[in-house]
């Protein structure tokens, strides 16, 4: 299949194969109509198959390489970004993004996981968007700022899970995320979180304490990876496929448990088919977020995302 395709979209790769031995060929309007047929076609396919992904399915369109990266949201939605490089501890971590910015003309903080998008060695540069210790202690240096500079928060939440590697251990991972758990739950400023990718355990929540939480379509939000799940509960990192639909990890899922505020819809295929059409429809989304964020007073914001996140503790939970 080409590189681009996932294991579920078959059919597409075999048309996408024709329109690449017809775009070799000498080009006449014959063969022209017939690639535009071709890609008509695509586009059917690839709605249907969208439409009924299975959980699995999902989780391999949130890790999709070409899937836009924090940085290609920061180059089509925001302006006069400032990167923010190093904790003031220990050194800079490449795998989270942290800079100053401005959306829509109004000063913001952005913040986010980086993989790497589908180049090997920025794959390499980003750890795969393994955040170690001083990634957590950046980004709350940064949020930090914000708050003292009555500046909004944009996280972006796009990693597999935190660095387990024993030097993070050393550096203390654990301590790290709890610490910016605490300090965002109560930070003075507006928190607009957008789970666009994968969402991974602690990883991910070491970022994404809010006051208002997006999510993708196609992006995953776990406790644990549906491989770790399945070898920890059957000792079979193969019953993957199982794990996934137990987990409920998927954005539909979330929103009924009432752990994400809202959806944003992506591009027919996913947001790695057209980062253009991906970044315009987040857009909407957080423009109209953010505003409703920010016109609360500080009192108020305060309050409601204690009483959010406080009630997160209470699904699955019958009164009787």
């Amino acid at each position: 299949m080409p590189p681009d395709t996932l294991e579920f979209e078959e059919p597409i790769a075999v048309l996408l194969k024709e329109i690449e031995a017809l775009s070799m060929l000498p080009q006449t309007p014959e063969r022209l109509r017939s690639i535009d047929s071709l890609r008509h076609r695509i586009e059917s396919i690839r709605g249907d198959i969208y439409q009924h992904l299975t959980p699995w399915q999902r989780v391999l369109v949130a890790r999709h390489p070409s899937r836009p990266t924090v940085l290609d949201y920061v180059d089509r939605l925001f302006s006069e970004f400032t990167e923010i490089s190093g904790d003031r501890r220990f050194s800079d971590d490449h795998a989270i993004i942290t800079g100053f910015a401005r959306y829509k003309g109004e000063p913001v903080l952005v913040v986010g996981h980086h993989k790497g998008g589908g180049d090997t060695k920025q794959k390499i540069f980003r750890n795969f968007g393994y955040a170690r210790p001083e990634g957590y202690r950046k980004a709350l240096r940064a949020m930090k700022l914000a708050e003292k500079f009555g500046r909004a928060v944009i996280a972006f939440i796009d990693t597999p899970a935190a660095y387990p590697g024993i030097e993070s251990e050393e550096r203390g991972i654990s301590e790290a995320i709890a610490l910016n758990l605490r300090e965002m739950a109560a930070l003075d400023a507006p928190i607009i979180v957008v789970v666009h990718g994968e969402g991974g355990s602690g990883g991910a929540l070491g970022l994404a304490v809010g006051d208002y939480v997006m999510m993708h379509e196609f992006a995953i939000y776990s406790v644990i990876p549906p491989e770790g799940c399945a070898a920890i509960l059957w000792r079979d990192s193969n019953r993957k496929v199982e794990a996934a639909k137990a987990l409920k990890l998927t954005a539909p899922d979330l929103l009924g448990f009432g752990i994400i505020d809202e959806i944003v819809p992506e591009p027919v295929g996913g947001a790695h088919t057209n980062h253009e059409l991906a970044a315009t429809l987040l857009d909407t989304a957080l423009a109209a977020a953010l505003g409703r964020v920010s016109a609360l007073d500080s009192e108020m914001r305060l309050e409601k995302r204690y009483r959010k996140w406080r009630a997160m503790g209470n699904v699955g939970i019958v009164e009787g």
